[in-house]
């Protein structure tokens, strides 16, 4: 029989291997979901000509109209690095326009044109589809996404 300490000494050796599987790792339960959850929209996005994080810019967009690029880079998460490209290809197709500000040349404000104000009523069912695919309650969801959003807050700290 194996004395407390090497008992011990096993333990802490097996719990150290357990900590580093795969099948663990919130990180990767979080990361694969984020893919499955992309590839679901995907085809829900593809009549609209957008891509998800286009789609995450445009709903910011219904929601608060006319605002400046790191306003809107606060709300949807994304550095201006990131942003400014998307926007421009929103902009190409006509979904919003970007202004600089006469006051300040540096600050530009995004608004939706008519065509990308439009686009809300086409994607109002995406939602009511990816309900659909999960499975899960609306009370779940909604719990869920207040500890996701409870999680990001605790790690941007």
């Amino acid at each position: 029989m194996p004395s407390p300490k090497a008992a011990n000494k096993t333990a802490a050796k097996a719990k150290a291997q357990n900590s580093l599987l795969l099948g663990n790792q919130l990180c990767f339960a979080l990361y694969s979901t984020s893919l499955a959850m992309t590839r679901l929209y995907k085809p829900l996005l593809a009549p609209l000509k957008l891509t998800y994080p286009q789609y995450v810019v445009m709903m910011a967009l219904w929601e608060q109209d006319d605002v400046s690029v790191s306003t809107l880079g606060e709300r949807v998460f994304l550095d201006s690095g990131t942003l400014t490209p998307l926007l421009k290809r929103l902009e190409a197709t006509q979904l919003l326009v970007r202004q600089r500000q006469t006051h300040d040349e540096r600050a530009v404000h995004i608004s939706l044109t008519p065509a990308g104000k439009a686009l809300q009523a086409q994607a109002a069912g995406i939602p009511v589809c990816i309900g659909q695919s999960m499975q899960y309650d609306w009370t779940d969801v909604q719990k869920l996404t207040l500890q996701l959003q409870a999680l990001r807050s605790n790690l941007s700290v």
